[in-house]
């Protein structure tokens, strides 16, 4: 825990040094994971925001540890505890435009994870939207309030903090029950896939791009 604790409380230099920048100038924090980072781009100004993983939303510290340690949930920044979890869902829930998405992505090969100084990296590409809408469904589980906020979350709240044009590409889903495979292939060789043998309740069926862009 202390590890941990010495991993926040270093973080206070650099959000001095930010809040002391001039305010034109935009500042992202990448890959949320705490909530005292929550807590400082909640109460910094409209020039900082903050990105927030699939994985970090629906795992914690807990899951890196269930059956001995899990190398395929070593990633940087590290997964934290359960009530940072707990404040960044919280973010994601109270619709802050400041908080939106940030994939995070890292398709390591197995050899390179399951040794001694496993590589950090966790892979999401192959079901960053559906891993997404997992979150969402979980919290706004009443109605269909989750697709809306799911749109702002992946589409708009990024766009307007940087100032660009919402992307006018479409991708479809469909709720359609499927099991995520094991392995995925690599290269020459085998990567292991966030979620792997766990079933996700929707999948990506197609998408259409815009051509004027």
């Amino acid at each position: 825990k202390q590890w941990y604790q010495r991993r926040v409380h270093g973080k206070q230099w650099y959000q001095r040094r930010v809040h002391g920048k001039q305010w034109y100038q935009r500042r992202v924090h990448g890959h949320l994971t705490t909530k005292e980072g929550v807590e400082f781009v909640k109460q910094a100004g409209p020039n900082v925001g903050a990105t927030i993983t699939a994985h970090h939303l629906l795992c914690n510290r807990n899951d890196i540890f269930k059956k001995g340690i899990n190398a395929h949930f070593y990633c940087l920044p590290i997964i934290k505890g359960l009530e940072h979890q707990q404040a960044l869902r919280g973010a994601v829930r109270d619709g802050n435009p400041k908080f939106f998405a940030g994939t995070d992505s890292a398709p390591h090969p197995v050899c390179d994870k399951e040794k001694c100084c496993a590589h950090a990296g966790i892979y999401t590409g192959h079901a960053v939207l559906p891993l997404y809408i997992e979150v969402f469904q979980q919290l706004f589980p009443d109605g269909d309030e989750w697709r809306q906020r799911l749109e702002d979350f992946m589409s708009h709240f990024g766009a307007r903090f940087y100032q660009i044009p919402p992307n006018n590409d479409w991708v479809t889903l469909e709720q359609s029950e499927w099991t995520v495979p094991e392995e995925y292939k690599f290269g020459g060789q085998w990567n292991k896939p966030f979620y792997y043998g766990e079933k996700l309740p929707w999948r990506i069926i197609g998408h259409a791009f815009d051509e004027e862009q």
